[in-house]
């Protein structure tokens, strides 16, 4: 039994069986799962239908001494910028001396399995604590740990290096999991992970660093096989990061992107699932026409634009998810991909059809609207894939711009 301090509780980690916990840097994600839920923060405020706050200072600091007082104000949990943006800051407030942001989305949204994941951004320095994590749905009835968590992710003060946990009860706490590979927490990284009846497997950017064996209850990890609710926050201070120091730097902030849950198949409740190698064609919302390949061209560079749905190869593109759960669409007419010029990312950039090279401009992210149509967001740019100027005539092309959530963004899935 080895005695550290770490997560919300003091923990006494007991190294209780194999749990396939090497560093796996090569093994790579799961591509066959359908979105099934998202927040991608788009909207003004925090949506209240997704995420709840917990405020205070908890028992005992959360469990763990820490030092912040959590609120629900804007100054320090708010959308900006199409981000949930969860800040520390260094004042005086409900007898504390740092005020920070803890979001759940309990009672609201809780899930079994999937593949569970944020796009995050992190400050570092001594003291700081983000994290992105899970708690079983039954936590007011059985307690912790007999509720479970799952850490997704979790980052303390300046370390190159993320960790993933699980906590359960094996009469009295268990824990297992550890440190990823290297990674700059100051820049976007997806941060995952995917369970299953079998086992919790961890992923920064697609690549995964940990597993845990969960079958048939092994060990008593009961805990991992109903539903869990999500939680971000960011915690100052506490036993495992320490206090901070006078080189802290506050206001500190953390920037969430996205969160998204994906199962493994379900469909999404519009016209049908989006399948990993079916082939759709798209129908613009705002003009009821098709994405269509200009002139039916097959050499790279050829425009892309919408066009009056007629049936033809041109408007025909097959659909593959790729490892992070982003798309690639290739056109069945020339065999290229869906792509944004040059890698741009600035608002009116063209798209075209290009060789397919698996990079960034030719990723889209596949997000359903609340009206059943869906919005494509480009990895690289963040951006929508949008008619230029809402157009409605044919031949008006195709391009990104800021996600505005305007019927020229939105796509209707036809499958063939």
């Amino acid at each position: 039994m080895i005695q550290v301090f770490k997560g919300r509780k003091l923990y006494a980690i007991t190294l209780i069986f194999a749990m396939l916990g090497a560093l796996l840097p090569m093994a790579t994600a799961n591509a066959a799962y359908n979105l099934v839920w998202s927040d991608e923060f788009n909207g003004t405020s925090i949506d209240a239908n997704n995420w709840s706050f917990e405020t205070g200072t908890g028992s005992g600091g959360w469990g763990n001494n820490e030092l912040e007082y959590y609120t629900n104000r804007a100054e320090n949990a708010r959308i900006e910028n199409g981000n949930l943006v969860i800040e520390a800051r260094k004042e005086s407030y409900g007898g504390m001396n740092y005020t920070s942001a803890r979001l759940k989305t309990q009672g609201k949204k809780s899930f079994k399995y999937g593949r569970i994941e944020a796009r995050i951004k992190m400050p570092v320095g001594q003291g700081l604590w983000p994290a992105f994590w899970t708690l079983g749905s039954d936590i007011n009835t059985v307690g912790w740990p007999k509720s479970g968590e799952i850490d997704i992710m979790e980052h303390v003060n300046s370390e190159g290096n993320t960790h993933g946990y699980i906590h359960w009860d094996v009469n009295g706490h268990a824990t297992y999991g550890g440190a990823s590979h290297a990674v700059d927490v100051t820049q976007y990284h997806v941060y995952s992970i995917e369970w299953t009846p079998s086992a919790i497997k961890w992923f920064i950017d697609g690549v995964q660093f940990r597993e845990a064996n969960i079958a048939n209850n092994v060990n008593s990890t009961e805990e991992f096989h109903k539903e869990h609710f999500l939680l971000l926050n960011m915690a100052v201070g506490g036993n495992w990061p320490g206090s901070p120091n006078s080189a802290t730097p506050f206001p500190a902030k953390m920037y969430v992107d996205y969160v998204r849950v994906y199962q493994d198949g379900v469909a999404p409740p519009s016209s049908g699932p989006i399948v990993s190698g079916g082939t759709y064609k798209l129908i613009n919302v705002g003009s009821g026409k098709a994405l269509d390949v200009q002139s039916a061209g097959t050499a790279p560079g050829t425009n892309v634009q919408q066009w009056t749905d007629n049936g033809t190869n041109a408007q025909k593109w097959t659909l593959y998810q790729n490892a992070d759960g982003s798309y690639k669409l290739i056109s069945v007419n020339n065999g290229h991909a869906l792509d944004v010029a040059g890698s741009g990312t600035a608002d009116g950039t063209n798209v075209q059809v290009w060789n397919d090279l698996g990079n960034g401009a030719q990723k889209w992210n596949i997000v359903q609207n609340g009206d059943g149509s869906f919005k494509l967001i480009n990895v690289n740019s963040a951006k929508a894939l949008d008619v230029s100027g809402s157009g409605t005539t044919d031949g008006t092309n195709v391009q990104i711009w800021t996600d505005n959530g305007s019927g020229a963004q939105k796509w209707t899935f036809v499958k063939l």
